[in-house]
């Protein structure tokens, strides 16, 4: 043998030795002995005390899962007991827990060969009993947030070393919340369920699918009570045994019953590639009674509805580096009364969320819609547990818009519904509407109804980015057919007559009352070819029109050539400047004006009979009192001499001109709208 040779097989020999002697060192070392050092400088890292208070074990073991002469390489298994984390000096007197966290063990392997190559591999941690109690004050500080010693934070360099753990199992543990930052204060309760449930038993077909084979069962369950952003919570749960962290392809599953103040869900699905928030994939259903309660909850800007079920398909990416994405498709539910169904998308982005979707509905009733802008009824407020009622003599809404909502996301969403049913009796379809948030700036652009066959064209922008807010509203109304507006009404089914119209108005202010109030514009109205009756006015339901009718015609059905009307509307005053109805028996014309700030209304109408058949058309009638309780009467003594209908075709000429749009084709060769406002504008 070589010189060389025999320095080798010493180095060898030498290097084997030294590798023996500190695998027998470390088999029966006493690791406890090192505890407190251990301790130590934990605690001056995190600053803050930590302990181990129970055993420290190292126990050498052969890697199962290794092939080849990997399988010989030892592998060395840690476990301590009864070890304890405290709290940052700053939580003295802020929090009841004694201490951070707790666990009565933990145990993990390290795979040595890696080391080489810096990174430390831990195939799976498993945790005994762990309990936290978490602390975020109102002013941002929390006891989660770890900070090192100022010195090393100045000196400290990212290290080459990465840490990889396979997977997270557990037993039972708690973890408590009192965040007064959201106001939120929970406890979690997490315990083994005593035999696993198979994760397709809960989630079924539907969700479950190709995947169900590698999703693993539920071991264990959860409950939560407490406040969430300062409502009531309670629910309860399953999940899994082991967390995936590196494996995105081992689906956690998760299961959950939740209510939250007015809100209830339920979630059955899975959390894959949890260590980097890779995706949910969740069936989720919810209800409550407003969607607006959503807010609070989510963030997510919801309008007032009457109450709500959804039921349909989460799925999120929430590791995407411009924010999180959430789409829930799919969904089939209910508002009120009405069904609706769709897909919706959530984009937690910057500078704003936003929301974008389309859903549709098949059957959408009026009564609805009426919470969207507080038109619903004071015990449907109180239901949705809105704190704004509606007075007792006011028809106008006062429940205001939530314009600062507006101002926290962004949105983009359609809504089509088929058929838009008031009272079953008259309806309305083809609605379509495409509303658009950016801002604080809410526009309807368009939202079209279509109606007795015809259509109403709306372009709605509503400014909640200024205080109060800007409201500028234009409405197209054509060819509404009369005998569809009043399908019960005999003596109109005969008609050919229409109805359109146009409307403009702006105004300041957060609710419909006090828009409507200061608002300026004008509405120009034309029908013709038409009839009236007390049967008509019940249908309607206009009580001081029947009386109206009743004093001027008696019981008859009387035929309308044309009605015609231009309203202009200044600071809330609206004050006619044409308002005739053209009868076969007379030329009715209306003056006066009505507050839609007080709600009052002060109006003459005065008939010019065609000829002596109907006495009572010698005298004027009025109509008085508020929009709520309107009163009607004659008139002692007559407002006007014979002939003041034709003044006023004299003085209306500019008005009567510009309602020559709106002449409807008839099918009588002889249109007598637009007779009467040629003659109107030729005086």
């Amino acid at each position: 043998m070589t010189r060389g040779s025999k320095i080798g097989l010493w180095a060898l020999s030498t290097l084997l030795t030294l590798l023996l002697a500190a695998l027998v060192f470390a088999a029966v070392f006493d690791w406890n002995r090192v505890r407190p050092l251990v301790n130590e400088k934990v605690s001056a890292a995190l600053g803050r005390p930590f302990a181990i208070n129970g055993e420290l074990r190292v126990i050498w073991h052969r890697g199962d899962e290794q092939d080849g002469w990997r399988a010989w390489v030892p592998w060395p298994r840690f476990s301590a007991s009864d070890l304890t984390l405290g709290n940052p000096d700053w939580t003295a007197g802020k929090t009841r827990a004694q201490r951070f966290a707790s666990l009565d063990r933990v145990e993990f392997s390290l795979s040595p060969l890696p080391l080489l190559w810096q990174r430390i591999v831990i195939p799976e941690i498993t945790l005994s009993k762990p309990s936290a109690d978490l602390l975020r004050l109102a002013d941002g500080r929390a006891n989660w947030d770890f900070q090192l010693p100022a010195s090393e934070e100045e000196t400290q360099q990212p290290s080459p070393w990465k840490l990889e753990i396979g997977s997270i199992g557990f037993d039972q543990g708690r973890v408590g919340l009192d965040d007064q930052q959201s106001k939120t204060r929970v406890e979690v309760q997490v315990d083994t369920l005593g035999k696993p449930v198979p994760f397709a038993q809960l989630a079924g077909k539907a969700v479950a699918g190709a995947g169900a084979a590698s999703t693993q069962d539920y071991v264990f369950g959860w409950k939560v009570k407490g406040e969430y952003k300062g409502q009531p919570l309670g629910g309860q749960g399953k999940v899994g045994g082991v967390l995936a962290l590196q494996d995105a392809g081992s689906p956690f599953p998760v299961q959950a019953e939740i209510s939250a103040g007015s809100t209830r869900a339920s979630i059955v699905g899975t959390l894959t590639d949890p260590l980097n928030l890779g995706a949910l994939d969740l069936r989720l259903k919810l209800e409550g009674r407003s969607m607006a309660h959503l807010y609070p909850l989510t963030g997510i800007t919801l309008p007032d509805t009457p109450a709500y079920s959804t039921d349909g398909r989460l799925r999120a990416e929430l590791n995407d580096p411009a924010g999180a994405v959430f789409h829930y498709q799919g969904f089939n539910g209910k508002v009120g009364d009405s069904d609706i169904h769709g897909d919706l998308t959530f984009a937690n982005r910057q500078p704003r969320p936003k929301l974008t979707g389309k859903l549709n509905s098949k059957q959408l009733r009026m009564a609805d819609l009426g919470p969207l802008i507080g038109a619903d009824s004071n015990a449907d407020k109180q239901a949705r547990g809105q704190s704004t009622r509606q007075p007792a003599d006011k028809v106008l809404p006062v429940e205001e818009f939530r314009t600062e909502r507006w101002r926290t996301m962004d949105a983009d969403v359609e809504l089509t519904g088929q058929q838009i049913v008031r009272d079953g009796d008259l309806p309305i379809s083809d609605l379509d509407a495409h509303v658009v948030l950016n801002d604080g700036l809410l526009t309807l652009q368009p939202l079209r109804f279509g109606v007795a066959g015809g259509k109403l064209d709306a372009q709605i922008r509503l400014d909640g980015s200024m205080a109060p807010m800007r409201s500028q509203v234009d409405l197209k109304a054509r060819g509404f057919k009369l005998k569809q507006l009043f399908p019960k009404f005999a003596p109109m089914q005969t008609s050919f007559g229409e109805l359109n119209g146009d409307a403009t108005l702006s105004g300041t202010g957060n609710s419909v009352a006090t828009i409507l109030g200061g608002a300026n514009g004008e509405m120009k109205l034309l029908i013709n070819d038409g009839a009236i009756s007390k049967g008509l006015m019940e249908i309607a339901g206009l009580n001081v029109g029947n009386y109206l009718v009743a004093k001027m015609f008696g019981d008859e059905d009387v035929k309308i050539n044309c009605a015609a009307a231009d309203i202009g509307l200044a600071k809330g005053l609206a004050q006619p400047r044409v308002f005739v109805f053209d009868t076969e028996n007379a030329i009715i014309r209306v003056e006066g004006s009505s507050n839609l700030a007080s709600e009052t209304l002060d109006l003459d109408i005065v008939p010019e009979s065609k000829g002596m058949r109907i006495f009572s058309l010698r005298s004027p009638l009025y109509v008085q009192g508020t929009f709520k309780n309107p009163r009607a009467g004659v008139h002692a003594i007559p407002l006007a001499a014979r002939g003041a209908g034709m003044i006023l075709l004299g003085v209306a000429a500019g008005p009567a001109a510009g309602l020559l749009a709106l002449v409807a084709p008839s099918q009588r060769e002889d249109n007598r709208c637009a007779a009467l406002l040629t003659q109107m504008g030729k005086r």
